[in-house]
């Protein structure tokens, strides 16, 4: 049994559009979907190394007693049924525990703050906090759903990003889609990329599903960027060397995000392979 992804629901027209993609992913990977309705401003999230307090802004809690209304017309729209998480651990009474053994978690870049100030560009400080401490990968779709119809994993060679480029192969095998590869060379050559690969047990065996990789000796990063398609889920690791040098945060992540409309789904450095994982 797999542990699904887990959706924030945010109710108004954006956080329709949030649902939508996740929605899309849990499809694309034949996973559960988990929607939690927030009826508090705030909750936790328990980490092995730190404890997240979450706080949402009021579009979280906008008309309430249409939230369920207008989620249940979202699924049957996408002919999806998803499963309503229901919280049985609370810190104090009005301060939920929400579980964080899932496979996934969808975020928009800012869960606090104004919808009219959420810029392609910005990651909100408690978005952060999640990515830096999650077990699990964490999906950025973009503001307005928009199906991705192919992976492309971000490779710098570190050990991050070869979690990256696993984690990009088991979905592509999943979903159906075609996998890329893009990296940013920085005194390396190709081969030396590819030994890498081929030196981990994960990836070993990647290269027959690589259907391009865009590779640059030189170039400027931002411009070479224009090279991915639009319609790619991104993969990428947080820490490491190479293309990931910087990644989180205000490098070469804000910086991606600020230039590309894809979907981003990232890898942080507590990010454990085994909890993630698809039944057979």
């Amino acid at each position: 049994m797999d542990k699904g992804i887990l959706h924030i629901y945010r109710n108004v027209p954006y956080g329709r559009e949030t649902l939508l993609s996740s929605i899309y992913f849990a499809k694309m990977l034949d996973i559960e979907l988990f929607v939690y309705i927030p009826q508090f401003q705030k909750f936790n999230m328990y980490f092995e190394h730190e404890v997240i307090q979450v706080t949402l802004d009021d579009s979280y809690l906008n008309e309430l007693d249409r939230a369920k209304e207008r989620i249940d017309g979202v699924l049957k729209q996408e002919d999806y049924e998803a499963t309503y998480l229901k919280i049985k651990e609370f810190s104090a009474s009005s301060l939920p525990d929400l579980p964080t053994d899932f496979s996934f978690m969808t975020c928009p870049r800012v869960i606090k703050g104004l919808l009219n100030k959420i810029y392609p560009g910005q990651i909100g400080p408690i978005v952060r906090k999640i990515l830096l401490n999650a077990r699990f990968p964490v999906y950025l779709p973009c503001l307005i759903f928009k199906p991705w119809k192919s992976i492309i994993v971000m490779f710098g060679g570190s050990k991050t990003s070869v979690k990256a480029a696993s984690l990009g192969l088991k979905i592509a095998k999943r979903s159906g889609v075609p996998l890329y590869f893009f990296t940013q060379n920085e005194n390396q050559d190709y081969k030396s990329y590819k030994e890498i690969l081929k030196s981990n047990e994960e990836t070993k065996n990647i290269f027959p599903y690589i259907q391009h990789w865009y590779f640059f000796d030189q170039g400027d990063f931002k411009e070479n960027l224009f090279n991915i398609p639009h319609d790619s889920l991104i993969v990428a690791g947080l820490f490491g060397h190479g293309l990931i040098k910087g990644l989180a945060f205000g490098g070469k992540l804000e910086l991606m995000q600020s230039i590309l409309p894809n979907n981003f789904l990232l890898v942080g450095p507590n990010f454990d392979e085994q909890a993630t994982f698809f039944r057979d």
